[in-house]
């Protein structure tokens, strides 16, 4: 397996990563401050979670640990369902979203089976922790028309710039990576005479991902026109920036953004090109299975949204088109 590109890599110290205390917060006391530095190297080391999710959970169990501190409850071998039913209580109390209560629970529960593994805790109270049902909208999709004309939207120029924006939008719509992965593309991750490329997904899980005759096209105009953006920084990194430096997320939303708009369609975020690829190729009749392998998805169940995008657009469709969709037709 490859080494994550270097933007990838968490600092070393899981002190360092939380900070004590961070913002300002209340210093824990050392028994707690000790469990949440091992469950910062669980997550990061062990598990391989992003520096992203590595620091909402730490924050979430972080506040979790202050609110036992503050009850006098930082024996955590005492720890309660009652103690965690209380905390989220407390949170919702103050005003906090379903999503955001959803998301602390999940923490807190990855929390407690942990402990519990090392012999902190006796028995799991999280294991019983609902976490309440967070409704799930449906992703903003396009439509096959909308996304050629997405496509087209870097224009006929032939400057770097552009030829570097066409390649990255076919790439994300032909490959249906997240913005992250497409980030971390080497030139050694191409392989053009195969159409694929070898993506780096989450939990440094490789994955090879197809892609078709228009994104190879891109890509090889870029690949002629790399030399322009290249600097000392650059590296191997498939995609650069105007510095010459391995291109960042943010860049990348800009000119899917602009892209989006400048097509006259839902303005979308790189996500958005991957949900329209999952759900185009779903129509297309692709097995659900075959959909979670190019999406790089370790549950099935989250594949399994597209099939909910597909069958509101059918839905939608009927509505609109059948005579007997909504009433009697009038006689």
């Amino acid at each position: 397996m490859r080494t994550p590109p270097c933007h990838h890599v968490v600092m070393a110290s899981p002190s360092a990563e939380v900070g004590w205390p961070p913002h300002g917060g209340e210093p824990l006391p050392a028994v707690l401050r000790e469990a949440l530095e091992g469950f910062a190297t669980h997550i990061r080391d062990e598990r391989g979670r992003s520096p992203h999710t590595v620091r909402a959970y730490l924050g979430d169990v972080r506040a979790l640990l202050v609110f036992l501190a503050q009850s006098d409850r930082a024996d955590l071998a005492d720890l309660q369902l009652a103690d965690l039913r209380a905390w989220l209580a407390g949170l919702h109390a103050a005003g906090q979203s379903r999503a955001s209560l959803a998301r602390r629970a999940a923490a807190a529960r990855a929390f407690t089976s942990w402990c519990a593994r090392r012999g902190l805790i006796a028995s799991d109270p999280g294991s019983r922790l609902a976490g309440g049902q967070v409704p799930r909208r449906l992703p903003t999709v396009l439509d096959p028309e909308q996304a050629a004309a997405v496509m087209s939207a870097a224009g006929a120029d032939d400057g770097p710039v552009a030829v570097r924006d066409r390649c990255l939008l076919e790439l994300l719509y032909g490959t249906g990576i997240r913005v992250g992965e497409l980030c971390a593309l080497d030139l050694s991750d191409v392989d053009l005479s195969r159409h694929t490329l070898r993506v780096l997904g989450k939990g440094n899980k490789e994955r090879v991902v197809p892609f078709g005759i228009p994104a190879a096209r891109a890509v090889t105009d870029w690949l002629d026109t790399r030399d322009a953006l290249t600097g000392p920084h650059s590296g191997r990194a498939l995609l650069l920036g105007v510095q010459g430096r391995r291109i960042d997320p943010r860049t990348v939303r800009t000119i899917v953004g602009r892209a989006t708009v400048g097509a006259g369609v839902p303005r979308l975020a790189p996500h958005g090109l991957r949900h329209s690829a999952a759900t185009h190729v779903l129509q297309g009749g692709a097995d659900l299975r075959a959909v979670q392998e190019f999406l790089g998805h370790a549950s099935l169940a989250t594949t399994q949204r597209y099939t909910h995008v597909s069958a509101e657009r059918l839905r939608q469709a009927f509505i609109q088109a059948h005579p007997r969709a909504v009433e009697d037709p009038p006689a």
